[in-house]
């Protein structure tokens, strides 16, 4: 992994739009990601969070808007595989692994994603491919075990646990050397102790110099993770701040609660008591 400036800009988006068949989902969406932070996007159902995710890794058009990564402008669409040559990875929120392939073939089909040999040294055998062959070896298995499954890696990866299967999501991304790891909802179906296992690694990834992009339902894991956090309500950007801005924010807490920001709003001795869930530790040890 490549270490970068901290706090310039990586990502940075600029009105951007979709929709579906008229229903907007979402709406002139303008935020920027720092080089080396945690980034955090909440919101409830709906808000928009997978379909800004889809389209800043090349699944999804948008229909106005444009972003740049990496000093690279992209307009409102680019293909997958350029983005992912760019240094974006994602994974998803249903696991997506080839379930009869081994942990390591696994890894090391992310892991094409930058090499060279084609058809021909393929079939020739020659020693460029061959050193090429044994580097993506020897990679993904240290992948594996920086991310922490501990099983022989000729494990397939439908008989590893759950939370193993989402670790072996995660090197795969990395795999691909990226500047940025989108993950959609990485914690979901996890206990507790396999979330903070999950959130020490992620730590890990950012100080090896790899931004971290996360969307989660896990509003406590985002406060006592993320950098900064954005919200998205209703396919719009509702407020964008460190995580102790964004928990006594009155639109946030509006969109979670259903209070009126109004009502919010007024002194102290009357304002409700609903607040995000609170946390001892913010951002990172």
């Amino acid at each position: 992994m490549t270490f970068a400036k901290p706090h310039a800009p990586l990502l940075e988006l600029s009105g951007i739009g979709k929709s579906f068949g008229g229903l907007s989902a979402l709406r002139d969406i303008s935020l920027h990601i720092r080089r080396g932070e945690i980034y955090g996007l909440i919101g409830p159902n709906g808000a928009g969070k997978t379909t800004l995710f889809n389209i800043l890794t090349g699944l999804h058009r948008a229909d106005g808007g444009r972003f740049t990564f990496d000093t690279t402008e992209y307009g409102g669409h680019c293909k997958s595989h350029t983005l992912a040559r760019a240094g974006i990875a994602r994974t998803f929120q249903n696991i997506r692994l080839f379930s009869n392939m081994t942990a390591l073939e696994n890894v090391m089909v992310g892991r094409h994603l930058r090499t060279r040999s084609g058809i021909w040294g393929a079939l020739t055998r020659n020693a460029a491919t061959r050193a090429e062959e044994r580097e993506t070896l020897q990679r993904a298995r240290e992948l594996l075990s920086y991310v922490g499954i501990n099983r022989p890696h000729q494990t397939l990866a439908k008989n590893l646990s759950y939370g193993e299967q989402r670790r072996l999501e995660i090197a795969r991304a990395l795999a691909t050397d990226p500047k940025l790891i989108a993950l959609d909802e990485p914690v979901a179906g996890m206990n507790s102790t396999e979330t903070d296992s999950l959130k020490k690694l992620l730590r890990d990834i950012r100080a090896g110099g790899t931004t971290v992009l996360i969307i989660e339902h896990d509003v406590k894991l985002i406060l006592s993770l993320c950098d900064r956090v954005a919200v998205l309500d209703q396919g719009k950007k509702i407020a964008e701040d460190t995580p102790d801005q964004i928990k006594c924010n009155s639109a946030v807490i509006s969109a979670y609660f259903g209070i009126e920001p109004a009502a919010y709003e007024q002194n102290s001795t009357e304002r409700p008591t609903a607040r995000l869930p609170d946390q001892a530790n913010h951002g990172h040890p």
